[in-house]
């Protein structure tokens, strides 16, 4: 089986103007065309946060495509070593992700984070910081906007509308669910906004979030409470 190859670009414990200054900088990196061939397997993410509020459960879910069934996960706790600050997740996030990519035994086609991809103030989302340090292709898929205006798309399942900000599209409104509020997706990593939608979509079956997001959440909740009762961290 093939290892995934983790890049180490950065310390954790950082300055709030440092971690913007790394955001800043690998955002340069971000490619917005899809690289990859085939799908076959998809891979979820969610971090629990445990009741002392110090340390974390990370949860890296990979499911079959398209018939969407759980065939590897992993789980991993770590310290929390950043506060919570919107724009700055993967700060908080990512290392206890990464510390559970380093034991899966699948790897994954397609990333699709609980988060934002470069619908971020400084185009540098969860997603876009998974997919540079895994070299996976990686979209986020957040259950609220965090910058960008936008139309708000028809009622019906598969409608959309472009999320723009500055003049320029940073990502879709994308209804998953008939009459049911959209999510917003964007590319992370070696994806296209086409792509980004459509497998979000393909991704979703009776829910809001596609099953990826779904079932780590459901993971991370029940490993989670296995040290400490959890709540969930919050894009």
């Amino acid at each position: 089986m093939k290892n995934l190859t983790l890049k180490h670009l950065h310390d954790w414990k950082v300055s709030i103007n440092e971690a913007k200054s790394i955001q800043a900088n690998l955002s340069k990196k971000v490619i917005l065309r899809d690289k990859f061939s085939d799908i076959h397997y998809v891979a979820g993410t969610d971090v629990g946060l445990v009741a002392d509020k110090k340390s974390a459960c990370g949860v890296v879910v990979v499911l079959n495509y398209p018939e969407l069934e759980i065939v590897d996960y992993s789980v991993a706790y770590r310290q929390l070593e950043f506060p919570y600050i919107p724009g700055f997740l993967s700060f908080r996030e990512a290392p206890v992700l990464l510390d559970a990519f380093k034991s899966l035994q699948t790897i994954p086609s397609v990333i699709i984070c609980d988060g934002q991809g470069i619908a971020h103030p400084r185009c540098f989302g969860l997603a876009c910081h998974l997919g540079i340090l895994t070299g996976l292709p990686a979209i986020g898929v957040a259950k609220s906007r965090l910058i960008g205006k936008y139309d708000i798309p028809s009622v019906e399942k598969g409608s959309k509308s472009t999320l723009f900000h500055n003049g320029r599209q940073i990502g879709t409104v994308l209804r998953t669910r008939t009459g049911i509020k959209p999510v917003f997706v964007s590319p992370g990593h070696l994806v296209s906004f086409n792509t980004a939608s459509a497998l979000t979509l393909a991704c979703c079956t009776r829910f809001r979030l596609p099953e990826t997001t779904r079932q780590a959440h459901n993971l991370a909740t029940k490993e989670a409470k296995k040290v400490l009762p959890v709540s969930s961290l919050n894009d």
